[in-house]
């Protein structure tokens, strides 16, 4: 896991492709906020925090369903994409660090779609059980890159050029298949201040061109911050690879898994008073895998 100060400098490189992030990241199921609303519980002109909004890809689909939501967003170019993309709607997009971010009146749920592990560990469980009022839930997930049985090949061919250019897989990665992104229980749980009451696991589809697959690639941290000549060496060999195809193109599995938790009333470590509680390291942090 990279450490605070890594995860800071790396968390800030989507602001400079605020608009290619909005392009390229895929659109989550549908099916993910109506479990979400079920789950929770949450009603139409309810209060909602979303941690880490990027352009608003999650924030959307729930505003078009009726929700208040105020965003926390550390990149001014990416929070000037989501403005732009929800106005009309009930949404606040705030410029900060959620670390650093004092509520105000409790909200129903605190969500965060494939930015929680960009958050400091150490805190983000406290901040967001003291933003929420007493039953409220937190809600979790994060775009994968899963392996379904019969999939695309070109995710392994393509390793060679990835190892060439020094940014191979660590030795043991597992390549996941659909259905089984990891349980993030144990570390929700570990704070004693949340309660998960459901985790959903989803799976969909992307068919990327050559050009498609490669602006993708530019929003992964990894990517941003290879040397020219890295990118220049992948891209152009995905582009001489998906041209020999005869579809042209590259097949993507992408999966969610959306952890439901509920705020217990009252620290199973006991009741602990603000400042305390802001020193307390709850949770695991995992980057989505970038390729």
């Amino acid at each position: 896991m990279p450490d605070d100060g890594e995860r800071d400098r790396l968390r800030q490189t989507f602001d400079q492709v605020a608009e290619r992030y909005d392009r390229a990241r895929p659109e989550y199921p549908e099916t993910l906020f109506d479990d979400l609303v079920a789950l929770t519980g949450i009603e139409p002109g309810g209060q909602l925090l979303e941690v880490g909004c990027g352009t608003g890809q999650a924030t959307l689909p729930l505003a078009r369903r009726g929700f208040r939501i105020t965003c926390i967003e550390l990149g001014p170019e990416l929070a000037a994409v989501a403005r732009r993309n929800l106005a009309g709607f009930p949404v606040q997009v705030i410029e900060g660090r959620f670390e650093e971010w004092r509520p105000g009146e409790p909200v129903s749920c605190v969500f965060a779609a494939t930015a929680w592990h960009w958050v400091d560990p150490a805190v983000r469980y406290e901040r967001a059980w003291h933003a929420l009022r007493p039953g409220g839930h937190l809600a979790l997930w994060a775009q994968e890159h899963v392996f379904p049985d019969g999939g695309d090949p070109f995710f392994r061919e393509i390793q060679d050029v990835y190892d060439e250019i020094g940014e191979g897989l660590p030795a043991g990665t597992v390549w996941l298949r659909p259905g089984e992104l990891p349980d993030e229980r144990p570390g929700i749980e570990a704070g004693g201040l949340f309660e998960v009451v459901a985790v959903r696991q989803y799976d969909w589809e992307v068919v990327y061109s050559a050009e498609e697959y490669i602006e993708l690639l530019g929003t992964f941290s990894g990517h941003l911050t290879m040397a020219d000549w890295q990118r220049d060496r992948l891209f152009g060999e995905i582009r001489r690879r998906l041209a020999q195809r005869p579809d042209r193109s590259v097949r993507r599995g992408w999966g969610a898994a959306l952890h439901v938790a509920r705020r217990r009333e009252r620290p199973l470590s006991g009741p602990l008073d603000l400042a305390e509680e802001l020193r307390v390291g709850a949770g695991s942090s995992r980057e989505p895998p970038a390729r």
